[in-house]
């Protein structure tokens, strides 16, 4: 079972909440976050970005980069724009988008816990992406952001949740980005707190990461790190925790997450197409069951439909974005490693089937691939197999807002 732990977070003052939440650090470039700090003093980009506050020619992995967003944290703090807990709670963090609403509970869980197998991932991590967030947490002794993570929903969590937002007021409620609304609840009943404390230890077998395994991956190094340096500290101290946001997977909707290829189109593609699939011309570029892909080539969308022969019951193998890569991208292309290949780049769904025609129309790409969704009873499956996903196999909306949590990881040394 799996432990969760209370703590005192840093948030921003209520007033200030709309202006300093903002999207997550590894989702815009540099100068989209410089667009959108620009005007904005309040922005968490300062801090989660803060190339923005240094000239453009300076590269964003800059020793100077991570001493100024460490500044940056002191001076939100000092100015109250961020304020401190003054004792370890939880909170609720709810996200509506389009109508459908999921709530996490924010907490921070446990370095033991992932290193054990019970916080599960699906992912590899890129060792130069986890050095930058290193760098950032050190810099900054905290948790700056949060890990999502995702676990089969508890009734009695779920009871106890319910029971405390419909009987108390949020603290924030405003409506960001992509139009999402945000609320967040502070949990402040000790006894509650220990309810939820105790269930997630009785009940709760493991926690899965959603999104973010880069994240994860550099705060427990930071944590281990940190564990090395002080052997006198008791197993509470902070750094032997990380922050999450934990979401019943039944409230989570995974998206499409669409290709693009540059290629040469043989005269015999199609044919080698038939080899594994059925093909159709369609008007419909989303496909609407799995094993099942829109292709979009010479502003025509064809359907493609994977052949019983081809099919697996294998967690990996099984999954549509497998057999794509395999049937079409490795056999027909000899795209064998989509991290590296430029003749390949992806395009989250909710950006629709229009991107792809307009990526493909402008004469920039050749062929666009529409992929049903992955489900997240997959994911779970495939964590709980021990194997990894294929990149770029999940995306997730809503994205959890940064700056509306930060986890001090020097809470228990005041």
């Amino acid at each position: 079972m799996v432990e969760i732990h209370p703590f005192k977070g840093i948030r921003p003052a209520q007033e200030f909440s709309a202006q300093i939440a903002t999207l997550p650090y590894d989702v815009l470039s540099s100068a989209e976050a410089r667009e959108l700090g620009e005007n904005n003093p309040y922005s968490y980009l300062h801090i989660d970005k803060a190339e923005i506050d240094l000239p453009e020619s300076l590269s964003p992995y800059d020793d100077q980069v991570y001493a100024k967003a460490a500044s940056n944290l002191q001076d939100f703090l000092q100015k109250q724009w961020l304020i401190q807990d003054n004792q370890p709670l939880l909170y609720l963090y709810e996200l509506t988008m389009n109508g459908r609403a999921q709530t996490g509970l924010v907490t921070c869980t446990s370095i033991t816990d992932y290193t054990e197998g019970k916080i599960k991932k699906h992912e590899f991590t890129r060792p130069e992406k986890e050095v930058d967030r290193i760098r950032h947490i050190e810099s900054c002794d905290a948790n700056t952001s949060p890990i999502f993570l995702t676990y089969r929903r508890n009734e009695t969590i779920q009871q106890v949740m319910d029971q405390w937002k419909n009987t108390q007021q949020p603290v924030y409620d405003f409506t960001g980005f992509h139009e999402v609304t945000h609320r967040v609840w502070l949990i402040d009943n000790a006894q509650v707190i220990e309810q939820l404390v105790d269930n997630f230890a009785q009940h709760v077998p493991a926690l899965y990461i959603a999104d973010g395994h880069h994240r994860t991956e550099s705060a427990v190094k930071v944590g281990q790190k940190k564990k090395a340096a002080h052997p006198e500290a008791d197993a509470t101290a902070e750094f032997n925790y990380f922050l999450s946001v934990i979401f019943p997977k039944e409230e989570l909707e995974i998206l499409d997450y669409n290709r693009v290829l540059k290629v040469t189109i043989k005269e015999d593609f199609f044919e080698q197409l038939e080899k594994n699939f059925t093909l159709k011309k369609t008007e419909l570029g989303k496909p609407t069951q799995p094993k099942s892909f829109g292709m979009y080539l010479a502003g025509q969308w064809y359907q493609l439909t994977a052949k019983e022969t081809i099919l697996s019951a294998d967690p990996v193998k099984g999954l549509d974005v497998s057999l794509l890569q395999e049937y079409v991208f490795a056999d027909i292309f000899d795209i064998q490693d989509v991290r590296t290949d430029k003749r390949i780049d992806f395009v989250g769904g909710i950006r629709g089937m229009n991107e792809l025609e307009q990526l493909v129309d402008s004469g920039k790409w050749t062929v666009a691939f529409a992929v049903y969704p992955t489900t997240m009873d997959d994911l779970l499956n495939v964590a709980d197999a021990g194997k990894i996903m294929p990149p770029k196999s999940t995306w997730f909306e809503p994205k959890l807002l940064s700056g509306l949590f930060v986890h001090d990881l020097k809470t228990n040394n005041e």
